[in-house]
């Protein structure tokens, strides 16, 4: 039967308008399931992107580490020519466990000393520690009191910013730590403790902990550093007082931020230091 010769011009115009509005409501959603699919397939891609990047990233990250594994930036002046007799102190080398020894030389450290400091005049001590890392500068995270000393049975008790004058009158910014052994081997020790950071002085790790910091010393330059200072004793007065008389002795050995070395010109004359 042919249906449109029966039909009315009512029921032709619903029929019209219903085949009309079948195909407007249902076109945009095949459109829409189209977008969607792509946009779906470009989220895909950017993940996989992203997963890619990141991981080259890391393994050029570790090339370039493992070509650096083996490379000690020497300073022009090593640590161990930083003066053993300065003013009333007079100090010794202090033993470091070789397995200590080995791990600092393996992971951070380019450069250090130990040394216990003693005051012919006070009697008081002081131990000195300084370490110098060029190769892998970034690899100073991590190793600052307030971690070291309480993974060796020492209890952090506080913390503050604090400051104290050279002999020739510059003001360096510095930590003070406390800290102290529970009974029954009691003990307390008070470290004053700084940093150099590209011959520029920090109080703490945030001037080397950004992505620039962390930076692989690929070019080799001695210049481009992290040093960090350490003085504690188990009173405040013989750490300041040692610091006094040992921090711009201790800045000429290293590079100050445009690379000049104060030492390698002239070691400086300690002989004329006094309380």
């Amino acid at each position: 039967m042919d249906y449109c010769n029966e039909a009315t011009p009512l029921e032709l115009y619903r029929l019209i308008y219903s085949i009309r509005n079948n195909f407007m409501v249902q076109q945009p959603k095949v459109l829409d399931s189209k977008h969607r699919t792509a946009g779906q397939v470009t989220v895909w891609l950017i993940w996989i992107l992203t997963v890619f990047l990141l991981i080259s990233a890391g393994i050029s990250y570790r090339a370039l580490e493992s070509l650096t594994a083996e490379t000690v930036i020497n300073l022009p002046i090593p640590l161990k020519t930083f003066p053993v007799l300065i003013g009333n102190w007079t100090g010794m080398d202090l033993s470091i466990p070789t397995i200590t020894r080995e791990y600092m030389e393996k992971n951070f450290a380019d450069d250090f000393i130990s040394r216990r400091y003693i005051n012919s005049k006070t009697q008081a001590w002081v131990d000195v520690y300084i370490v110098y890392c060029a190769s892998k500068p970034g690899s100073m995270l991590g190793h600052k009191p307030q971690v070291c000393y309480p993974g060796n049975g020492w209890i952090h008790d506080s913390t503050v910013k604090s400051q104290f004058l050279t002999r020739q009158g510059n003001e360096i910014p510095c930590l003070i730590h406390r800290f102290q052994k529970p009974a029954p081997a009691y003990e307390e020790t008070v470290i004053l403790n700084f940093y150099i950071v590209n011959g520029k002085l920090a109080t703490d790790q945030k001037g080397f902990s950004g992505f620039w910091g962390r930076r692989i010393n690929i070019t080799k330059n001695p210049a481009r550093y992290v040093a960090q200072v350490q003085i504690s004793s188990v009173l405040e007065n013989p750490i300041r007082s040692a610091a006094k008389d040992m921090a711009e002795l201790i800045l000429d050995l290293l590079p100050d931020k445009n690379g000049t070395v104060e030492a390698a010109q002239q070691i400086p004359s300690a002989s004329g230091l006094s309380e």
